[in-house]
């Protein structure tokens, strides 16, 4: 069936009908997006998907709403928006779409709705408030988003409409963006595992480019692991810590602390490497101009933690 019209609500506009759109549009973009409550509209009927309207949630009619009295659940209990719920059926396509590998699709649907869709849905239902974000809270993507409605005395009576379609456009980068960091933290992960292989039992894995390390690592049970060090784009190389866990900063082992914020001719003194570079005052992070400099470098910082 060829969906002709992707129909959500008009006036003010939230992040999950929005989010939804960025889904919808991209999966049918010949479809006309009518924004509206006129009720011929949002009822159901071939050749149209309606979200966040219609107060009925029934796949199979293509509609996709979650106001009603008896609103839809995920199976743990948390409530969906629609932003969810078209998630929960179109996401996967939405992924082949963006020519996400089949072998990824589960996992980064997965992954996404965990991380991005769910805070949406929670949000939007009022099951979390943006003050857990605090002094963050007006910095939330849906904050962000509904940042974008236009002022309450602009008179033009397509305000709304002109402000969805450019808030449509922003909502995409972002989705977008959030898939293709997904994507590609699945394809560091195949090269992070076989460097750990290469490593053995060496607590310095050497990676061939900078790239997300630490879930691999860790899923690898590669705790022996203390640093790491790969080329950069500029031509010279960096040795940097990594984190005991995802949130916070605390390393496995710090750089050695009489490297802390010094540069150049200092750090190589301080070292005893010619061509080091950089250490950051952190200490999680040092440069060097070529990968024998790095690795002296690493083969101290790993000394100096045991």
């Amino acid at each position: 069936m060829t969906i002709q019209y992707l129909v959500t609500h008009n006036g003010g506009f939230h992040a999950d009908e929005l989010l939804s759109s960025v889904v919808l549009t991209r999966l049918h973009p010949d479809a006309e997006l009518k924004r509206t409550r006129a009720s011929e509209w949002i009822t159901p009927a071939e050749g149209r998907v309606i979200y966040d309207v219609g107060r009925d949630y029934d796949a199979g009619r293509g509609i996709f709403d979650h106001h009603q009295k008896d609103a839809p659940l995920r199976d743990d209990g948390q409530p969906f928006s629609s932003f969810g719920l078209v998630w929960r059926h179109f996401g996967r396509d939405y992924l082949r779409a963006l020519d996400v590998p089949d072998a990824d699709i589960e996992e980064i649907h997965r992954a996404f709705d965990q991380d991005f869709v769910l805070p949406i849905d929670l949000l939007d239902n009022g099951a979390v408030s943006p003050a857990v974000a605090g002094p963050l809270s007006g910095l939330t993507l849906p904050m962000l988003l509904e940042s974008l409605k236009p002022v309450f005395d602009d008179p033009a009576p397509d305000a709304d409409d002109r402000a969805f379609d450019r808030a449509l456009v922003i909502a995409r980068a972002f989705v977008e963006a959030a898939i293709a960091r997904k994507a590609s933290r699945r394809r560091a992960d195949g090269v992070v595992r076989q460097a750990i292989a290469q490593a053995g039992q060496g607590r310095v894995l050497e990676l061939p480019m900078g790239m997300p390390y630490r879930s691999a690592i860790v899923a690898s049970g590669a705790d022996h692991l203390l640093f790491v060090v790969h080329p950069r784009d500029g031509g010279d190389w960096a040795l940097t810590g990594i984190r005991v866990d995802d949130d916070g900063f605390g390393l496995r082992a710090d750089l050695p602390a009489e490297w802390a914020g010094l540069t150049d001719e200092a750090l190589e003194q301080a070292s005893g490497v010619k061509g080091a570079r950089f250490c950051h005052n952190a200490r999680f992070i040092a440069v060097a101009s070529d990968r024998d400099a790095i690795l002296q470098m690493a083969r101290i910082a790993v000394d100096k933690a045991a």
